[in-house]
């Protein structure tokens, strides 16, 4: 067996032992939860952004809150701000790529929404720009990061920082809390299937 299947699988586990063993992270989940159960409940909107492999797991989230996720339930209005192509390309070419969530969130977000923005290093440009924005318009900003959150932190109301460095680890647990928020707050808005 190629030793790159168990090593990967190993460090996975005991990044989520880790995480599983840190009370004082499992309650920064839970108030995430209760963020966004809040802002659902007084007809706000959450907004996501990441890029690259964060993109992903942005669009993921955002579409088991949007969609479904174990019960057959009204909508939640949660958008990943990266999906319109056009719009993307447009505002990268017209202003350059680091203003493509700003600019986006300054068009959606309105006092009292969240912004969910995940980057593992805390530190990308595109990221900072979007959570200053949202501070600006007054909108609860939580981060998805790895160890120590990066510039990030400081712009977050709530930081869900993963501790590790190794990136693709890193966005595994990001998946897990995303679907640990997703279940938190379809069972506490609409009960259990």
């Amino acid at each position: 067996m190629n030793p790159v299947i168990e090593t990967s699988i190993r460090a996975g586990i005991a990044l989520k032992q880790a995480v599983l063993n840190d009370p004082v992270f499992l309650k920064k989940i839970e108030q995430g939860a209760e963020i966004l159960s809040d802002v659902f409940r007084q007809g706000g909107k959450v907004l996501f952004c990441g890029n690259g492999g964060s993109a992903a797991d942005a669009q993921h989230i955002a579409a088991e809150l949007s969609g479904r996720f174990y019960t057959d339930r009204p909508p939640l209005y949660a958008e990943a701000l990266h999906v319109n192509s056009s719009y993307v390309t447009a505002v990268a070419n017209d202003y350059g790529y680091d203003h493509v969530f700003s600019r986006m969130v300054e068009a959606a977000g309105r006092r009292g929404d969240v912004l969910v923005a995940i980057s593992t290093s805390g530190n990308s440009p595109g990221i900072l720009a979007a959570a200053e924005k949202a501070r600006q318009i007054g909108m609860t900003v939580i981060g998805m990061t790895g160890a120590g959150g990066g510039k990030l932190a400081a712009h977050c109301d709530l930081l869900l920082n993963v501790p590790a460095t190794d990136t693709p680890r890193i966005q595994e647990v990001h998946i897990l809390i995303g679907h640990i928020l997703c279940e938190i707050v379809e069972r506490g808005m609409f009960g259990k299937s």
